[in-house]
């Protein structure tokens, strides 16, 4: 099972940062393709990221078509785009997948999505929206792809605190 996520020309750090925490928790690639917009030291990015950072190593490639040649051709790739004809719940996803998503403000370049429009996915939105926030279209995305995997190698149970633990809670 691997899932990479691709953010081609991300401009808002904290979406970024999003992104990377969610990458981190369902163990997911993370790829970042320049320019960006922001520097990846940035407070903001590290910040809405958290302390996930360490145990990230994001790729970082000069354009898309750099990332596309360096992927392997066994992985399934989608673009996420509100231009796309299919909605992502139809799709039955492979082990390996590769999911790109656009910047915030542009999407993707259409001349990229009309090379490949069987591989254009949608999420359902009301009409009249624009699109969704892109951290949380990221979210979407992962976790329908490891809802079909049977969420390998998650944790897929908590616990509850006892009584105790919250009286103790309570005094620190």
């Amino acid at each position: 099972m691997a899932i990479d996520i691709v953010l081609v020309n991300p401009e808002i750090p904290q979406n970024t940062g999003n992104v990377a925490r969610t990458c981190v928790a369902v163990g997911a690639g993370l790829h970042l393709v320049e320019p960006l917009g922001f520097a990846i030291d940035d407070r903001r990015l590290k910040r809405a990221g958290l302390d996930y950072w360490f145990d990230l190593d994001p790729s970082l490639w000069a354009n898309l078509d750099d990332l596309l040649r360096h992927t392997d051709s066994s992985k399934s790739i989608y673009y996420v785009t509100t231009k796309g004809g299919r909605v992502y719940s139809d799709i039955e996803y492979g082990s390996d997948v590769m999911l790109v998503f656009g910047s915030e403000t542009r999407g993707l370049p259409e001349e990229l999505l009309l090379t490949r429009p069987e591989r254009c996915l949608r999420i359902p939105m009301l009409g009249g929206r624009r699109s969704l926030n892109l951290a949380n279209a990221v979210a979407v995305m992962t976790y329908e792809v490891l809802r079909q995997q049977g969420f390998p190698s998650l944790v897929r149970t908590g616990s509850l605190m006892s009584k105790g633990d919250e009286d103790r809670l309570r005094t620190i």
